[in-house]
């Protein structure tokens, strides 16, 4: 497929872009690495809890890559009880998982909280002690649910989403307004909310320039497209939410112009 030179923006924090580069790249189109959040991992005191007594959980749930990161970086030994699953939300995940040398039990396949929840259905959890390490920004659907499921839940702050300090997403907005790109990718909500709250007297005007069709919007998921249609900004999604899925489908998109 040859995408003719077209640009394609990414707006995923940059450490988590190379496989986005590589695809655009192969397909002869130009990434534009904008990065609309950046991940931080302090030591909070709930993740530090957390290090302190691995031991004591029946689950732990991953549900991004960022949270493997910072268990690693700070708890200084990672031993769980011998009977102790991992649950993870998708295959990027699942794959940091076994880089730090752990396997997971569990992965669903719908890569959403609600598609974890109900594979994890199929388990009892009632009284099962399980850690959510994740940002305190996510959404409250997996613990909530698990909660009904009976599970005593424990969430620790892993990692903290922030807005980049340089200005890329200020020369992201300016090739948005100036239609100057091809098409857009977002990766969650934060990447889309960061992106129109960043210079908020251009919100509406970015708004109009990613709703005239002229250029592409591609979200990884429902969940992501769902913020999208907030601002009524319609989205092209996968079938599988995962970067290679929404970029092959973008690529058809793209090609059909």
């Amino acid at each position: 497929m040859d995408l003719k030179g077209k640009v394609i923006a990414i707006t995923r924090p940059e450490e988590r872009c190379e496989e986005a580069i590589k695809l655009i790249e192969e397909a002869g189109g130009i990434p534009l690495i904008t990065p609309t959040l950046q991940i931080q991992t302090p030591k909070t005191k709930t993740l530090k809890r957390l290090c302190e007594n691995l031991k004591k959980f029946d689950w732990i749930i991953f549900t991004s890559p960022a949270a493997i990161k910072s268990i690693k970086k700070h708890c200084e030994k990672i031993k769980l009880k011998p009977d102790c699953k991992i649950a993870v939300i998708g295959p990027k995940t699942q794959e940091a998982l076994e880089k730090i040398g752990l396997k997971a039990d569990v992965i669903p396949s719908n890569y959403t909280a609600e598609g974890l929840l109900e594979t994890l259905s199929s388990y009892d959890m009632k009284n099962k002690n399980v850690a959510i390490p994740r940002t305190l920004a996510a959404r409250n659907v997996l613990p909530e649910g698990l909660k009904k499921m009976g599970a005593k839940v424990y969430i620790a702050e892993a990692y903290k989403s922030a807005n980049p300090k340089d200005d890329r997403i200020k020369r992201l907005i300016e090739k948005i307004l100036k239609e100057e790109i091809d098409a857009i990718t977002f990766t969650s909500p934060l990447t889309v909310e960061n992106l129109l709250t960043t210079e908020k007297d251009k919100k509406d005007d970015i708004i109009k320039k990613l709703s005239n069709g002229k250029i592409i919007v591609a979200a990884i998921g429902p969940i992501t497209a769902a913020k999208l249609k907030e601002y009524g900004i319609k989205a092209i999604t996968p079938e599988n939410y995962t970067i290679k899925d929404m970029l092959i489908k973008l690529f058809h998109e793209l090609s059909e112009d």
